[in-house]
């Protein structure tokens, strides 16, 4: 039966804990959030869906040339218009010949993203990622950011059971104006909740199956209370709930909360079943799962970095006003187009003549000097560093001030990739550490970030941050 082979979660490493909100703004509008999820400045929904869905296509029984399908979810695309599942696609080394599909608008998403590739013929893939906003004295309050993906395929480890749908017009339960950033609603909670309940509890009714024989459960949650409110009217016991909720520890992550709790409760679950209901403003989707997954990336929900209230202000870049002084190095979007490959992956080339290693794979060949047409191969993602700098504030180019007033100083350095043919050596930004303590030989992984903001389009390409020790 067609369902789940594989599936990755990925969490930012940054929470901030709801009582510095309640210390920022003298009150807490997110009841029943605990702490929430936080990208860093140089991560958005696509950087998450590819976080999550590297995770998934690593632990797939198949191989990437495999997928034949490919759906994405957001409510928080990149860009108001602008393909974002060609970005992905690309960024993964997929087949360019893969249908796609995008769902967005709404956070039920990720349920319609799920049926297309369950509707589809072939493995499939399915990534949600979403970073929603709002205004920072109320609505912002309890949102926060995640990734999750799904290889979908037949023969399942966890089979999709049935899948059921309800719609009806319920305006105002969670909207964004176009060209608007912050997400808001009307702010009924009575009726918020009412149209909720009554829309979660007719597709889950819907389901081919008895939902009181559910050992998991994930359903919609702006917070950790939220489920528990929204399912009395269904026979889902409160252990079931407590598997799938995930709100009370990485916040209202839009789109793709459910698909997260999906997860949670799917690698907490024995092989019994397991239902999700999605809601997204008037539409809603139910889904029956049979078995259990080890998610990777799942224990992400739990490990956090805390920060600080005014620190949380700067990375979500809400009190900078992103003016940068000069020009910077203008590198045009066709230019940046033909290095994606060695942008994305890493793409190096080996030399027919004397079998020596190029990185970028153009021009000359970097050992023998030879005008060549290159052998091109994917460099290892994990590497070593071999000499490092800080970019205090005030130091870095000014396609890169932006992130930096966000962010603040970061580190740069020169990182070593060992290959068949010899070593890869490339400078690379280092995320997701303080740059005081990044040192030589320490051990990095690559990861896609967004790197600046050019010609009004996003560019992306490889960082790298460090591997946590083990011991």
């Amino acid at each position: 039966m067609r369902g789940l082979v594989a599936a990755g979660v990925y969490v930012p490493r940054f929470r901030l804990e709801t009582d510095e909100l309640e210390r920022a703004w003298g009150t807490n509008r997110a009841a029943g959030v605990e702490r929430k999820a936080v990208p860093a400045a140089d991560e958005d929904s696509l950087t998450m869906a590819i976080a999550a869905a590297r995770r998934a296509l690593e632990d797939a029984p198949l191989e990437r040339g495999a997928i034949e399908t490919v759906a994405a979810a957001t409510t928080t695309p990149p860009l108001e218009e602008g393909d974002f599942v060609s970005r992905l696609v690309r960024a993964l080394d997929l087949p360019a010949a893969v249908a796609t599909a995008t769902a967005t608008q709404h956070t039920a998403a990720g349920a319609e993203a799920l049926a297309r590739a369950l509707d589809a013929d072939g493995p499939a893939l399915v990534a949600v990622a979403d970073c929603p906003e709002g205004t920072p004295a109320d609505a912002d309050h309890p949102f926060g950011a995640a990734g999750a993906a799904f290889v979908i395929d037949d023969d399942a480890v966890v089979p999709v059971v049935d899948v059921a749908w309800h719609s009806d017009e319920t305006s105002g339960i969670r909207f964004r104006e176009r060209g608007d950033r912050g997400v808001d609603s009307l702010g009924i909670t009575t009726y918020e909740r009412d149209a909720v309940r009554e829309a979660v509890t007719a597709a889950v009714s819907s389901l081919d199956v008895d939902a009181a024989d559910a050992v998991g459960a994930a359903v919609h949650q702006r917070d950790g209370s939220f489920p528990y409110r929204i399912t009395n009217e269904l026979s889902l016991s409160s252990e079931s709930v407590a598997t799938g909720t995930v709100a009370d520890h990485i916040g209202d992550v839009g789109a793709a909360t459910v698909p997260i709790g999906l997860l949670s409760a799917l690698d907490e679950v024995g092989d019994d079943l397991t239902v999700a209901g999605f809601f997204g403003g008037g539409s809603a989707a139910a889904l029956a799962c049979e078995g259990s997954l080890s998610v990777r990336g799942v224990t992400d929900i739990e490990s956090a970095e805390t920060i600080d209230y005014s620190t949380y202000l700067r990375e979500r870049g809400y009190i900078v006003d992103g003016e940068v002084a000069g020009g910077g190095a203008n590198v045009s979007v066709p230019n940046w187009q033909r290095g994606l490959d060695r942008r994305y992956r890493l793409v190096a080339g080996a030399c027919p003549n004397c079998g020596g290693v190029t990185f970028p794979p153009d021009g000359a060949c970097q050992e023998c000097h030879a005008r060549v047409e290159f052998d091109e191969f994917e460099a290892p993602r994990t590497g070593t560093i071999r000499a490092v700098t800080v970019i205090g504030r005030g130091g870095a180019p000014p396609e890169f001030a932006s992130l930096q007033q966000r962010d603040g100083a970061y580190a740069v350095a020169i990182v070593s990739l060992e290959t068949d043919y010899g070593s890869v050596t490339l400078p690379a930004q280092i995320a997701d550490a303080d740059p005081q303590s990044v040192a030589v030989g320490n051990t990095v992984v690559a990861t896609v970030r967004r790197i600046y903001t050019q010609e009004g389009v996003p560019r992306y390409g490889v960082k790298f941050e460090p591997v946590a020790d083990t011991d």
